[in-house]
């Protein structure tokens, strides 16, 4: 369920697989369309408005350069991303970012945490993502700027990608929190450490459940927080969710995600997101961009009983 003063939906679509390095993701936007992503959320009463997909620069499918792949390319992308985000919510409007790979996280959530500033919001970040994409070039075995977004958003990275909102507009970790997290590189994991992330991560959920780790998640937020949500497709177990680059086993199963929407949905405080990484190159007959719309459905409100807000 999405904030009250949220006076549409603004989906906008990002066709680029610039910061991976297994081509495909740049098709997922038309997936989620083919999917029925706007009429699954017009379902809601809510108005929803397609802006179409932005317009950035091709992939080059180049080799890394001091660390990272795509670097300009990567910056580019997410100045467009960051500038349609932010001009969404100035007009009261959710923005939903249909990537596209990862990186692009870097351009929407700096536009977000833009906007808190501007307007007085407390801002939280749901990342929910197989990795904790924490890497930093001199941590990266790839160059994959896709693995990096968290990092740049902390102040972990190059100049164009740490400053994209303006000095000052980046992430407090504190306002982080990471949930399904299941691969991270040994020198993220310190930097993780020392930045103080919550993290949620797969063994956290087979000890405590999905309901406890979101409860701890959502914690502490108030009619003045602005929810941000970045859903990585690859966060679901491969077993249902086959069509992503970047599959790791031992995801939340369909009821685990399902709840983790709905205690999304219960709390009323969502106000954007992205959906990233889904690769229809990788997927069979469309069934991972159909699930992503379903839990999208629930993410909005789609309830088996009518539910009282918590």
């Amino acid at each position: 369920m999405i904030a009250n003063n949220c006076q549409g939906v603004s989906l906008i679509g990002a066709p680029t697989d610039i910061g991976a390095s297994t081509r495909g993701a740049s098709m997922g936007p038309e997936a989620l369309r083919v999917a029925g992503i706007v009429q699954a959320i017009t379902n809601f009463g809510i108005d929803v408005h397609d802006t179409g997909n932005l317009n950035g620069p091709p992939n080059p499918f180049v080799s890394p350069v001091d660390g990272y792949r795509h670097l300009a390319e990567v910056a580019q992308w997410n100045q467009l991303l960051h500038d349609a985000v932010f001009s969404a919510l100035q007009v009261q409007r959710m923005p939903v970012v249909l990537g596209g790979d990862h990186c692009l996280g870097i351009g929407s959530v700096s536009a977000v945490a833009k906007h808190c500033k501007a307007t007085g919001k407390h801002l939280r970040v749901l990342w929910l993502d197989a990795h904790a994409d924490f890497n930093t070039a001199s941590l990266t075995p790839s160059g994959n700027i896709h693995g990096m977004p968290v990092a740049c958003l902390c102040g972990q990275g190059p100049a164009e990608l740490v400053d994209m909102g303006g000095p000052g507009h980046r992430l407090n970790p504190k306002d982080l929190r990471q949930v399904g997290i299941r691969s991270v590189d040994e020198g993220e994991k310190r930097l993780v450490a020392e930045m103080g992330i919550d993290v949620f991560d797969m063994r956290f959920i087979d000890e405590h459940g999905m309901r406890h780790a979101m409860e701890m998640a959502l914690a502490l937020m108030d009619d003045n927080t602005h929810l941000h949500v970045s859903l990585d497709v690859d966060f679901l177990d491969p077993d249902i969710a086959p069509g992503v680059a970047t599959t790791v086993r031992g995801g939340p199963n369909y009821r685990e995600a399902q709840l983790c929407m709905e205690m999304i949905a219960d709390t009323g405080r969502l106000s954007s997101m992205d959906i990233v990484e889904l690769n229809p190159a990788l997927d069979v007959r469309n069934q991972t961009a159909e699930l992503a719309v379903d839990l999208i459905e629930s993410l909005f409100g789609k309830s088996t009983l009518m539910r009282k807000r918590s």
